[in-house]
């Protein structure tokens, strides 16, 4: 009997001195894959996702980021994040009804760059364009967008013309005549235009479009623990400067920084009536405000 307890209270020492410690199996965060010319704006968002879940590794553990290609329309993304098919996570510019039907995390991924908009036209085009001085010059010509797009219902707020297609289409659209521009955020529009030569395309080199607008991380309505861990990492970067400094420094961002030469461009304001009342706009570390040539608002 005696033998046996001075077993027990030896296996208990080693148990305090040497505590078992069970594998903790890595979260699963499944995110639309960035594989088209369109998506390579992506990228910036990867790496921003896989910064802010390596962040929070010692308070959420370990995770695993699986890509998954899903060659869908925006307003389908949306539909199946919301029901926890096939993606986990995903980015895109909030709205009154996209925080409806997903739970957001209220941070601007992008610090509000997804609200800058340059112009793609025919390249045959850049004097009318460069004519241009007020918002009410360039309601006469038409704006091609996606029908699922905010910014869709934001220029046509804004007293803009806009005939709507699916992605793909709006650049043959263009091409032809259909339309007369194609507003992209500042750093989409480089590719694009790269990778229709045939078009004979340009970036327009002297106006940008502004308006009000934070691009999120959502995830599924109940997924509060993900949504939480997203929240976490993202003002963990902040504090500590890491997410200003992807910022500035990605490679994709560098390129348009470079291009846009937006410190030269007639900037017209404009409102933007999806807007929900919880963006932070008056937290000024959150949004970049670069210094532009002159500035005209939509009335």
């Amino acid at each position: 009997m005696l033998t046996v307890l001075r077993w027990s209270l030896w296996l208990v020492s080693l148990l305090i001195a040497f505590p078992v410690v069970a594998a903790q199996e890595p979260t699963l965060v499944r995110y639309p894959e960035a594989a088209e010319v369109r998506q390579q704006r992506n990228h910036y968002f990867v790496d921003l996702l896989r910064l802010v879940l390596a962040k929070t590794e010692p308070e959420f553990g370990p995770y695993q980021l699986q890509p998954v290609g899903l060659n869908v329309p925006q307003g389908r993304l949306m539909r199946m994040l919301s029901t926890g098919e096939s993606v986990d996570v995903l980015w895109s510019m909030t709205s009154r009804s996209r925080e409806t039907h997903l739970r957001p995390v209220r941070i601007p991924l992008g610090r509000g760059l997804i609200g800058y908009r340059l112009l793609v036209i025919r390249a045959e085009d850049r004097a009318a364009f460069a004519e241009i001085t007020s918002i009410e010059q360039l309601s006469e010509k038409v704006a091609g967008q996606g029908p699922s797009w905010p910014d869709t219902d934001i220029l046509r707020h804004n007293g803009l013309s806009v005939t709507t297609s699916g992605y793909d289409s709006l650049f043959m659209m263009l091409r032809h005549g259909r339309i007369d521009y194609i507003p992209r955020a500042l750093n989409e529009p480089w590719a694009e235009v790269a990778a229709r030569p045939e078009l004979d395309l340009v970036v327009e080199p002297t106006l940008m479009l502004h308006y009000p607008a934070a691009n999120y991380f959502f995830v599924e309505r109940d997924n509060r623990v993900l949504a939480e861990r997203l929240r976490r990492g993202l003002e963990l970067a902040l504090a500590d400067g890491s997410l200003e400094k992807l910022f500035f420094n990605h490679p994709d961002h560098k390129v348009m920084f470079s291009k846009s030469q937006y410190q030269q461009r007639r900037v017209f304001r404009l409102e933007n009536p999806l807007l929900p009342d919880t963006v932070p706009l008056k937290r000024e570390a959150l949004w970049w405000k670069p210094e532009v040539k002159s500035e005209a608002r939509a009335e």
